[in-house]
């Protein structure tokens, strides 16, 4: 496949503002993707400062209630709650080598923000986070964490005031400060080189998976289950194992309330499920969008999961039939969250509950032996639940499940 492009998926949809900065940083991507120096710097960060690897966690409750042996690629218990500094680090150490001066990023649930503050004081950089004035409001404890660490937050109050405008806005920014900004795109999303180098930077959760599994259980799962936003816990869990045909991979989308659209929403964020080819902040992919090829207002119960589009890359690997596509609603995300606190003790994001709730929903159907990557810890969620379910907790477990 030619640079940048995954089937027809990808490209370089961006404004000639632009351009100059996405050759520089496609230049340094490629010279420092390459380099030892820069790796193992990187590999040190990872593991010193992030807590790399992460652990492998056989779940006996969860594999009993679900008929199948389950293990967790418990990502969540990367610094910050989450894979997100895999990306993070990568990209900050990247602008610093390049002479950047100042980060910027956006961030839907904040967990990416969070990372990106994280990444940036450790390696001493100025950042700045763009983030939907709505999910400012359900993520508060991620939006304190970012200015206790120094960066500005900015509340985007246009469109939906979520993630896809976080985007826009950040992307306005980029554009009038190229010489000494670099932009941390939080996914697989956008123009190229972002959704190759997002997935590199996240491959190391793929490789932990294959040398941990075989540590294990002496050879690979029959399944990989991820949820899936833009996709970038999904390709980082994925990639290593493309090539591997007896592994089957799930990416997980958010059902929302309902699997319907109308010319100017959805309730739900399943463009690999429902959504059509289009042009979204970049890239070719797939998105929602209406007849006239606007895009849709997304919805998601989880933050980081509210978008309305999906790296190429996944999109070209759903058309190709190596990835498999489902769904789960949001009812069954916090079904999933409640089940798997209560069966082992972790409360996950609300992000792989939808994970968690595709493997409790198939069950042995995904073979003997299926790993789960439980992307991120369920901290910043608990707001979201505690209204869901209600302080009280006088409501039964596992209905349904």
């Amino acid at each position: 496949m030619s640079k940048g492009k995954f089937e027809g998926y990808g490209g370089q949809y961006v404004p000639e503002a632009i351009m100059p900065a996405i050759d520089e940083l496609e230049e340094a991507y490629e010279e420092y993707l390459n380099d030892d120096g820069f790796l193992n710097e990187l590999d040190a960060k990872l593991r010193d400062y992030g807590g790399r690897p992460t652990a492998f966690y056989h779940a006996p409750q969860l594999s009993e209630r679900v008929g199948t042996k389950v293990y967790l690629k418990r990502d969540e218990l990367l610094h910050g709650g989450a894979h997100k500094l895999n990306n993070a680090l990568g990209q900050v150490l990247l602008a610093k080598k390049m002479g950047k001066e100042r980060i910027i990023a956006e961030t839907g649930a904040g967990q990416h923000g969070t990372a990106t503050a994280m990444a940036s004081a450790a390696l001493n950089m100025d950042c700045e986070v763009y983030m939907g004035a709505k999910d400012m409001e359900r993520q508060r404890p991620n939006v304190f964490r970012m200015r206790l660490m120094g960066a500005t937050v900015t509340p985007v109050e246009t469109g939906s005031a979520t993630l896809k405008d976080a985007i826009n806005e950040t992307m306005r920014d980029w554009a009038t400060n190229v010489e000494d900004t670099h932009y941390v795109i939080g996914s697989v999303v956008g123009p190229h080189p972002f959704p190759a180098m997002v997935r590199d930077f996240q491959s190391v959760i793929g490789r932990e998976i294959r040398e941990q599994s075989m540590e294990a259980e002496g050879r690979l799962p029959d399944s990989i289950v991820a949820c899936a936003g833009g996709g970038s816990n999904t390709m980082g869990a994925f990639y290593e194992f493309i090539d591997d045909e007896e592994v089957e991979l799930h990416a997980v989308e958010a059902g929302g309330s309902s699997l319907e659209t109308d010319d100017e929403r959805a309730p739900n964020s399943a463009s690999l499920n429902i959504g059509d080819d289009g042009v979204l902040h970049g890239a070719r992919t797939k998105i929602l969008q209406n007849d006239e090829g606007q895009i849709l207002e997304s919805h998601s119960l989880s933050a980081g999961l509210d978008y309305s589009g999906v790296g190429p890359e996944l999109a070209a690997l759903v058309d190709e039939g190596r990835v498999k596509p489902a769904t789960a609603d949001d009812d069954e995300a916090m079904n999933a969250f409640q089940i798997l606190s209560e069966d082992e003790g972790i409360i996950p994001a609300l992000e792989p509950s939808h994970a968690v709730a595709h493997v409790l929903r198939e069950g042995d159907s995904l073979g003997d032996y299926v790993v789960i990557n439980l992307c991120g810890r369920g901290d910043k969620d608990l707001e979201t639940a505690m209204e869901s379910i209600g302080m009280d907790m006088d409501v039964g477990f596992g209905e349904g499940a």
